[in-house]
């Protein structure tokens, strides 16, 4: 992506690599690696990660215009609002064939793109038709070892900047995308529930309701993540006979890999998730490496995962994304832990110090100095206060 973006003409905006784009062509390449390592943010019952196709798709605009910072988390908030009801009313088959993130996220990065672009009723109708019907990314990239689930991201971003930039010139889009015989609901959303689009309209913003992750493996491994943490102090793995992780029936589809050989794999795979943890505890970026994946310890202890569907799991689901975890040993005893929300769930959220230390790992990840890192987070909090866009995206490198 980067050696693509590379190859793109010169503009305004910053993009990863250090490179200046053009707004929209940021937005792709600032999307499309924006959830590479998985540690996005989620929305549960829309099930899908908000920021890595809002955030740079409102960024590159806000850049482009010398919008304020307040304008830019204000779109920021219009955006999530817009993409998570969107994807709360899409219903289960959607999610089982589509991307939720890619084809509700285009929604949500034209609504950003459009209020800092100040369109007017009429032109923000046009975008989100035009947003509407760029709406794709199906599932079949998540069976195969493809880099698609970035671009998923990426073009949701950038279709939704154009759409809002071709509105801003009266470029009409259609008006019933959503609703319409032949639009969104009908074509792509069988088991949709379309009144939940508009319901509680004056509600708490949605994006409150955001989950984070502290964990880079898919969400759905993270419950029995932390089920596994907790046990970790009264079990050895060389004491261990079976361990049983029992979750909700997506979780157990999308993440039932015993035997993973790249890095993606990893991250969506239970049974390396739970062997890893137990092994070598909280689970860093490493842990889901090439490298770990092959590691002869973790594989046999994956031998020994089992899992299961639990139906209680699975009836609160997605509103609440849950697992236990049993660990038989030898000697006929056992240990069992249940987690009903994942750590970093607004029910169990993650405290301010920690999302600061998930920011340093990332940044640190990507080659920042502790010192340039410092100054990327102070420049993002400062936002809300006295803060420049300019501030932040000049540290994007």
């Amino acid at each position: 992506m980067l050696a693509f973006a590379a190859s793109m003409p010169g503009g305004r905006c910053r993009s990863f690599g250090g490179m200046l784009l053009a707004g929209r062509d940021a937005a792709l390449v600032n999307g499309a690696l924006g959830n590479v390592l998985e540690m996005d943010d989620l929305y549960r019952t829309a099930l899908l990660h908000p920021g890595p196709v809002v955030v740079p798709a409102a960024l590159a605009v806000a850049e482009e215009t010398g919008a304020s910072a307040q304008a830019l988390l204000d779109a920021v908030v219009l955006g999530y609002e817009a993409m998570i009801r969107v994807g709360r009313s899409v219903g289960p088959t959607h999610y089982k064939h589509f991307h939720n993130t890619a084809t509700c996220g285009v929604f949500g990065s034209a609504s950003a793109a459009g209020s800092l672009l100040g369109l007017d009723e009429d032109q923000l109708v046009d975008a989100l038709g035009n947003a509407g019907t760029q709406a794709c990314g199906l599932w079949q990239c998540r069976l195969e070892d493809t880099m698609s689930k970035q671009l998923h991201n990426g073009r949701a971003a950038q279709s939704g900047v154009i759409a809002a930039q071709l509105a801003l010139h009266r470029f009409t889009g259609a008006q019933q995308i959503l609703e319409g015989p032949l639009g969104f609901y009908t074509g792509m959303c069988p088991d949709g529930s379309p009144e939940r689009l508009l319901q509680e309209p004056d509600a708490p913003w949605l994006i409150h309701g955001t989950s984070f992750k502290p964990w880079p493996a898919c969400r759905h491994a993270h419950p029995a993540i932390d089920a596994v943490l907790a046990l970790r102090d009264s079990a050895t793995a060389d004491n261990v006979s079976r361990i049983v992780v029992e979750t909700y029936a997506d979780a157990v589809r999308i993440c039932d890999n015993r035997s993973p050989q790249t890095s993606v794999e990893a991250k969506f795979s239970l049974q390396h998730a739970a062997a890893t943890v137990l092994l070598r505890g909280a689970p860093r970026l490493e842990d889901f490496d090439v490298a770990a994946a092959a590691d002869p310890v973790i594989a046999g202890l994956r031998d020994k995962i089992e899992l299961r569907e639990g139906e209680g799991f699975s009836r609160a689901y997605p509103a609440r994304f849950g697992a236990s975890v049993r660990i038989d040993f030898a000697n006929g005893n056992s240990v069992m832990k249940t987690v009903s929300d994942a750590l970093g769930d607004p029910e169990n959220p993650l405290a301010e110090s920690a999302l600061a230390g998930k920011a340093r790992m990332l940044l640190a990840s990507a080659g920042y100095a502790a010192a340039a890192t410092e100054d990327v987070i102070c420049a993002a909090l400062a936002l809300a206060e006295e803060g420049q866009v300019a501030d932040l995206t000049r540290l994007i490198r």
